[in-house]
């Protein structure tokens, strides 16, 4: 059997492969194969080829050969980032949000002078890569030229990408030069105030994630059977995203996961909110939530909830549960009890990662603001990951999700107003991938991947 492409998703525990064939005419979806990565034995290659074989045997074929193999990766831990700019509200903002866009994990955040503290903590951080930002164009430059030799002297052989004051730019690009260190250039993420500009800057770290992933421990062999686009799989999720809003509108997705919780958003919002808003928000956005994740902080999310609310809800003292709380839920308690974490878990992401309305008193009289994201204008609310498209439940959770703005103060549909639809073959990290090469095969496939859901 011959597929046009194979989309691996190299995770930290496991690789699923999914095939996919008539790209050029009626594209479908074959299959997918599922087997455990392999990095820490040196080779991550041993895993795919093992996804590859599970994927035939799922087909039932004798021989399996395809064109093309593409991949997403949050393996070696994905890609860790530091951002450094000038004001944190501006331009350190705006490489943070860069950053996450491109699926990066975000490990430090400074703004101002990198100090003797900051240049010990980036050290011992040692990111795959580092975004430098400072300055409006034409603007300070002092500061991200001072950052510039600061990093360049710590001598890290990290990749560096410079995206602030364009008129510092080939000082910052001379003074890595003189340190022998690696730096790519590209427009400024905040040029003007008020204003964001992170697609350069998103682009270009997925590009470099690309460089750094085959010399991450395990994936030096990777490219012996990936010939195509390498993406960081938060990523490639939100390149789903972007495939999907001219033809779904104003949306957002949520993944709730055992590690963390992702929201993306692609939203252009209402001209009203917009006449009204205190800072710039970018049209594609990501957040991600390293404190809610449904198994490495179950604890504290039980304790968010409350363990009288938990032990009411479920008819069971849920202390011996999380005592003793797996991966992956199994028994009816722990799918119960799962589903009250990951109706916590998404509510807190969404609610961090939408804007609200808020009101100040002034000489004047009373005057409204908005602040954070605007989704008043959403039509959709996809589900991706498997507490949200597996787990026993998880319509009481998207119904949670759906309506969280009963206050109407956030930046939200009305409750009841959004369409849920669910990814139900787990395809949006892979077909984010293939959307790069084969975009209106990607975005058929997707749109047969979603499901609506029917919810009380």
């Amino acid at each position: 059997m011959k597929l046009d492409v194979l989309v691996a998703e190299i995770g930290s525990t496991t690789t699923l492969v999914s095939g996919f064939a008539g790209l050029a005419g009626a594209p479908v979806f074959a299959g997918q194969g599922m087997a455990p990565t392999t990095a820490h034995l040196g080779d991550v290659t041993l895993g795919l080829k093992a996804a590859v074989e599970d994927l035939q045997q799922n087909l039932g074929v004798s021989a399996l050969s395809w064109g093309r193999m593409l991949a997403a990766s949050s393996a070696a831990g994905g890609l860790s980032m530091s951002v450094h700019g000038l004001v944190y509200d501006m331009t350190a903002r705006a490489a943070q949000l860069a950053a996450l866009g491109a699926g990066a994990v975000v490990r430090q955040v400074t703004a101002g002078k990198l100090g003797p503290y900051e240049l010990k903590a980036l050290r011992q951080l040692s990111p795959n890569l580092i975004l430098l930002a400072g300055g409006t164009d034409f603007g300070d430059r002092e500061t991200a030229v001072f950052n510039a030799r600061q990093i360049a002297g710590l001598k890290l052989s990290i990749p560096v990408l410079y995206a602030g004051n364009i008129a510092a730019a080939d000082e910052v690009r001379g003074i890595f030069e003189a340190e022998g260190q690696p730096l790519s250039v590209v427009d400024n993420v905040y040029p003007r105030l008020d204003e964001l500009n992170i697609e350069p800057a998103r682009r270009a770290i997925q590009d470099l994630f690309e460089t750094h992933i085959v010399r991450a421990p395990g994936m030096a062999r990777i490219r012996q059977m990936v010939g195509g686009a390498i993406l960081p799989t938060p990523g490639a999720v939100m390149e789903a995203v972007r495939a999907l809003h001219p033809v779904l509108g104003d949306l957002l997705a949520v993944d709730i996961g055992g590690a963390t919780t992702d929201v993306h958003s692609a939203a252009q919002g209402s001209e009203e909110i917009a006449r009204i808003q205190t800072q710039p928000e970018p049209f594609f956005k990501r957040t991600v939530e390293g404190d809610l994740g449904t198994y490495l902080n179950a604890g504290p999310l039980a304790r968010l909830i409350g363990h009288g609310v938990l032990e009411r809800e479920l008819g069971v003292d849920p202390a011996p549960l999380l005592a003793d709380w797996p991966p992956i839920p199994h028994t009816d308690s722990q799918q119960a009890l799962a589903a009250c974490l990951a109706r916590e878990a998404g509510s807190l992401a969404v609610r961090r990662h939408a804007g609200s309305l808020r009101e100040v008193f002034l000489p004047e009289g009373r005057r409204r603001y908005a602040q954070g994201k605007d989704l008043t204008e959403a039509g959709t609310l996809i589900a991706t990951g498997g507490a949200l498209t597996r787990l026993e439940g998880r319509r009481g959770v998207l119904a949670a999700l759906r309506d969280l703005n009963t206050s109407g103060r956030m930046l939200y549909p009305k409750p009841g107003a959004l369409r849920v639809l669910s990814d139900r073959r787990y395809l949006m990290a892979a077909l984010g991938v293939l959307s790069r090469e084969h975009p209106q095969a990607a975005l058929h496939m997707l749109l047969d991947s979603l499901a609506e859901e029917t919810l009380s």
